[in-house]
């Protein structure tokens, strides 16, 4: 077998090609790993998991701040490979690479802190305590609108709680997984003979490698990127033997504008997260709610931003709108423009941009008067589309702004105390991420990312979310030796 997520051949005759965004055109042909070695990738990840769990929690960290070391060193590289092989502009290829580093320094000073609670016991004479473990080997598949980062969200936390790692990149941004793993590799160079054969791999297929590890009882947590139609697969797949996921999932994304918004910094909010990537975002704005007060005050604004946004080639323009990731997102792209026609929207742009040859899909973001929250508002559409309505009460206005079935996360712009609050309240918004004054792309790495309404999803990055990556065990200790086993029972032991 091939040294899995090392050493894939570039130039198979009848593999899997890679085509660049940027472009249209295939940039490297990958071999493919076959069911076989999918299957004896789990078991080395399996055998690394023996070795790797009892290596000291803060020991493992270090093999984590190597890695932050060797991505600082790789930045620049790995910014480029985003845009060549996802089609983000420079910045944001750098900025996803940053959050890998962000995380990285986060999961370092968490194998110190992988704390339990002591908990009051109801019998004299004893103590209670839970215990972290770690879990076993975790099984990873990512998208490629953020084809690096939520690998390492979850690859750092993972190996520091002792958990090795099996990655299933997307099949249209492999080159920037197998570019991930080579920088990896480095850090467990340095690092020594603690880190065992396995620690880490890359498989390069389509959909049968990720049901390959979907199904395997060997893989104890699947954490799986995408949309909600994959997470509708693998849900229910990974439940059906009793397996742990993390599902984060599309986000058909919306903001509020209040009467009291400060508009300026609204609507900058709110064009750069709606047009940004392309649309290519889980937390792309797709829905905004406008009050009446304020509709004609930022709608002609705002179709003044989209008729001006420059729409180009990321590797030789400073555009802030690059392609589609391919026809097929054209086309979607089309299809929702045409229904929202019909449901009596008015489409400012969409229209496709003469950039790149015929194999590339470059597209002028749309902005979309509804009348109604219907048919394409209702779904995500992975395209720049935002659709505009009016509201007048704000209850009514969160009430359809729930009203979706993703939902990853909110916005509201307001500088009316009462009007956040309640946004942020219970009854406000029911996404896993709801900001105030800030638009609904982007996330630090110190919040926990996910909470994907619509499956109960899962926390990614920051906070607590260390504790999926981890089995919890509650230890009873009995210090009392003259304690009956039961109140009232005496055994006769001899």
């Amino acid at each position: 077998m091939a040294a899995v997520g090392a050493a894939v051949d570039l130039s198979v005759a009848g593999g899997m090609a890679v085509v660049s965004p940027v472009s249209g055109e295939a940039v490297a042909t990958l071999r493919t790993h076959t069911p076989a070695e999918v299957d004896a990738a789990i078991d080395v990840a399996a055998e690394a998991f023996r070795a790797w769990r009892m290596v000291p929690p803060p020991r493992r960290g270090e093999l984590v701040r190597l890695f932050a070391e060797e991505l600082r060193a790789a930045k620049e590289d790995l910014g480029r490979m985003v845009s060549i092989e996802a089609g983000k502009s420079p910045s944001e290829g750098l900025g996803e690479v940053q959050e890998m580093i962000d995380i990285c320094d986060f999961a370092v000073g968490l194998s110190r802190q992988l704390y339990g609670l002591t908990i009051a016991s109801e019998r004299p004479g004893h103590r209670m305590m839970e215990t972290w473990h770690p879990l076993g080997v975790v099984g990873l598949i990512t998208a490629f609108n953020f084809p690096c980062a939520p690998w390492c969200w979850n690859a750092a936390l993972a190996l520091v709680c002792g958990d090795p790692v099996v990655w299933k990149p997307s099949e249209k941004t492999p080159l920037t997984a197998l570019a991930c793993q080579a920088v990896l590799d480095r850090a467990i160079a340095r690092f020594g003979s603690d880190a065992p054969a396995g620690l880490s791999q890359v498989l390069v297929g389509g959909p049968e490698v990720g049901e390959a590890l979907v199904d395997s009882p060997k893989v104890a947590l699947i954490s799986a990127t995408g949309s909600t139609r994959m997470g509708r697969i693998v849900g229910p797949r990974v439940a059906a033997r009793f397996g742990k996921c993390i599902l984060e999932l599309g986000g058909n994304n919306a903001g509020i504008v209040c009467p009291s918004a400060d508009l300026d910094m609204a609507l900058r909010a709110i064009a750069f997260g709606a047009m940004g990537t392309a649309g290519q975002r889980c937390t792309t704005m797709r829905r905004l709610f406008v009050h009446a007060s304020v509709y004609d005050t930022v709608v002609p604004a705002l179709k003044k931003a989209y008729a001006s946004v420059t729409v180009g080639n990321p590797l030789e323009t400073d555009a802030l709108v690059g392609p589609l990731i391919d026809g097929r997102a054209y086309e979607s792209m089309g299809e929702a423009l045409e229904e929202a026609r019909s449901l009596g929207g008015t489409v400012h742009g969409g229209a496709r941009a003469e950039v790149g040859g015929a194999s590339a899909y470059y597209v002028h973001p749309a902005l979309v008067e509804m009348p109604a929250q219907e048919g394409p508002v209702l779904r995500e559409t992975f395209a720049p589309i935002l659709y505009v309505m009016k509201y007048t009460d704000l209850d009514a206005a969160i009430e359809a702004h729930n009203a979706v079935g993703g939902g990853l996360s909110s916005s509201i712009f307001t500088t009316d105390m009462r009007e956040m609050e309640t946004f942020l309240s219970a009854r406000g918004s029911d996404c896993g991420i709801a900001n105030v004054n800030i638009g609904t792309s982007g996330a630090e790495i110190g919040g926990a990312f996910g909470g994907e309404k619509e499956t109960g999803g899962g926390r990614e990055s920051g906070s607590d979310a260390w504790r999926a990556y981890m089995r919890r065990a509650t230890n009873t200790i009995n210090y009392s030796s003259a304690l009956p086993l039961a109140q009232g029972v005496v055994f006769d032991i001899g």
